[in-house]
């Protein structure tokens, strides 16, 4: 597993090299829409305590969010060994978003 540090945005190819299951959360703590998904995100989490979550500030000329053509937030992405398996934009909703949870931590 790389290690990335929480304070700093990592590099994609991080992001790629990432083992096993990661959900990258992408928006900005201004936003609306990513405030009012916090509740939905922290309560789907905390049942899926084996999937790394990062959370990163995205906005004009952020590299990453750019790598991954995040255009809308809050914009989640599920990731296995480095791979986007599946994507949630905006609204999200609390079924969908355990569905793609278990998509990333089925065997």
């Amino acid at each position: 597993m790389t290690d990335i540090s929480p304070s700093a945005e990592p590099t994609r190819a991080e992001v790629d090299s990432l083992a096993g299951a990661t959900m990258l959360e992408f928006g900005a703590s201004w936003c609306g829409h990513c405030q009012a998904a916090q509740a939905t995100i922290t309560s789907a989490m905390q049942q899926f305590p084996q999937v790394r979550h990062i959370k990163i500030e995205d906005g004009k000329g952020r590299l990453l969010g750019r790598s991954f053509q995040v255009k809308l937030w809050p914009t989640l992405i599920f990731l296995k060994n480095g791979v986007e398996l599946k994507r949630l934009v905006r609204q999200i909703q609390t079924q969908e978003l355990s569905d793609c949870l278990q998509a990333i931590t089925a065997p």
